[in-house]
């Protein structure tokens, strides 16, 4: 799968896996009042999980100790940074936690940032960023914000672990194993409301099915391959298409319509990604990739 991949420009991979995983996480918030949150992200981790495995065929015996510690960590990241997101968007609009989740990658592309120029891409996508999640009532739950707010730090760590398991020779073995390490970190949590869930609506299994497709097994493998190439800085940008596009799909899934502000912020956060991509080649980015530990 990588090979093909390869081929194609990393900003455009990074995109697409952002519009995957939007869509799906709309499509898998239609069915909380089943599943509940914790009991969807277990399914869906789960699902996801054996998805990788079975098409990437890990292989372990060849790998360091530096390497399962690479992989654990990439899996705790996914475990957090999944379980946290589904509980936040269960109390606070879609967009609203995106935006707020979005912080993390957001203080990634500013940390690595080496040119006045990346910090000025950066800067507009924030304030795209803060637009899209003003709340003129204020009656956004706190406990929404933290939860948002903790998927974005566990969101960071994934970026930084993620680009070290992506020039590794078995990067996609180790992305299906971090998978497993998720998957048994939030399915004892989560499995007794999807079991009962499962059991009393069996069609949630293929639906979760497609959730796992759009929101693990695709998006991630895009990322590994975007991020062997793509600086993280810019990666962490790129990534400001992350609130947007959740308000797109949570008015296309969810029926959340778009206001004047929602446009105002799509507008800000694409002119910021298009802007870093467009003067991306202009750096060495190679100094901004993190170093990958050895297979």
């Amino acid at each position: 799968m990588s090979r093909p991949l390869d081929r194609v420009p990393s900003p455009l991979l990074a995109v697409a896996a952002i519009v995957s995983v939007q869509f799906g996480a709309a499509l898998a918030r239609t069915h909380f009042e089943a599943l509940g949150p914790t009991g969807a992200a277990a399914l869906r981790l789960a699902l996801g999980a054996l998805i990788l495995v079975v098409v990437f065929r890990p292989r372990v015996r060849r790998w360091s100790r530096r390497t399962w510690l690479g992989v654990v960590l990439l899996g705790l990241a996914l475990a957090g940074m999944n379980s946290l997101i589904y509980l936040a968007i269960d109390v606070v609009p879609l967009g609203v936690a995106v935006t707020l989740e979005f912080l993390g990658p957001l203080a990634v592309a500013l940390a690595q940032t080496r040119r006045w120029l990346d910090a000025a891409w950066a800067l507009l996508a924030l304030v795209g960023v803060v637009v899209l999640g003003l709340d003129s009532s204020g009656a956004t739950p706190l406990v929404g914000v933290l939860l948002a707010l903790g998927a974005g730090a566990f969101w960071a760590g994934y970026i930084v672990a993620n680009a070290n398991l992506g020039r590794s020779d078995d990067a996609m073995g180790g992305l299906a194993v971090s998978m497993v390490v998720a998957a048994a970190v939030v399915v004892p949590v989560g499995a007794v409301d999807a079991t009962r869930a499962v059991v009393a609506d069996p069609r949630l299994l293929a639906v979760f099915l497609l959730v796992a497709l759009l929101t693990s097994a695709l998006p991630y493998s895009l990322e590994v391959v975007a991020l062997r190439r793509l600086p993280t800085r810019v990666f962490g940008v790129l990534s400001s298409l992350g609130p947007a596009v959740a308000a797109l799909a949570g008015l296309v899934v969810l029926r959340q319509a778009l206001g004047a502000r929602e446009l105002v912020a799509l507008a800000l956060v694409t002119a910021a990604s298009v802007g870093v991509t467009a003067t991306a080649g202009r750096g060495r980015p190679s100094r901004d990739v993190v170093e990958a530990p050895p297979v």
